[in-house]
């Protein structure tokens, strides 16, 4: 038996895919979770959003921030804001995970940077990494801790983000895995503070979950 770390094993989508059979989800009504149903943000959520906005921009004007940091501005405060710090959920950090792939016969170990756990179920990933971490390093590495899961027959969500922007992904296992990511967003445009879109789609999973 072979054992690699995810970040030495996992580096791109490819090797993730031919690793579990994985595959991306053609039909667009597979992840509909980031789109549909949607709570509206309080006037006072509004607020505390564009104030988290406006520390991380100011704090990351001299160059990339560190994952701590990143932690620590954005992260934080999004889970507690959309109530993944409160029951039934819990709060783990620093996980360990074993991941078997190719019939048993390879084993990957990691760590994840932020897990938000239910009792039943892996429901929530967080990965954050410095701000000049790719995504196409960060979205196969999210994709493997997910298949890590214990959980086999309810949807696995996660979140990309490198502080500058977020993306979502889904992941089912059967009756074959299936994968699929949303829209990025940034933190850079002008037009609308998209922490509050990021909010609305992290308060929707937890409103899921905590059914």
């Amino acid at each position: 038996m072979t054992s690699f770390a995810v970040t030495e094993a996992v580096r791109s989508l490819r090797q993730v895919e031919s690793l579990f059979g994985l595959h991306r989800a053609a039909d667009l009504t597979f992840f509909q979770e980031w789109q549909e149903n949607l709570l509206a943000l309080t006037t006072g959520e509004e607020a505390s959003l564009d104030r988290i906005k406006t520390s991380y921009l100011y704090n990351s004007a001299d160059g990339p921030l560190t994952e701590s940091k990143v932690n620590l501005l954005l992260v934080s405060p999004l889970l507690h804001l959309s109530g993944f710090c409160d029951p039934p959920f819990r709060l783990r950090g620093e996980q360990s995970v074993e991941i078997m792939a190719e019939e048993g016969e390879t084993v990957l170990r990691g760590r994840i940077d932020a897990l938000t756990l239910q009792e039943r179920v892996w429901l929530f990933l967080v990965e954050s990494k410095q701000a000049k971490f790719s995504f196409s390093m960060a979205i196969p590495q999210v994709l493997t801790y997910m298949m890590g899961s214990p959980n086999q027959a309810e949807p696995l969500f996660g979140l990309v983000t490198n502080g500058d922007n977020f993306l979502f992904l889904k992941l089912v296992k059967q009756p074959q895995p299936l994968y699929a990511l949303s829209d990025d967003f940034s933190l850079f445009r002008q037009s609308r503070n998209e922490l509050w879109d990021v909010w609305q789609v992290l308060k929707h999973f937890a409103v899921l979950e905590g059914t």
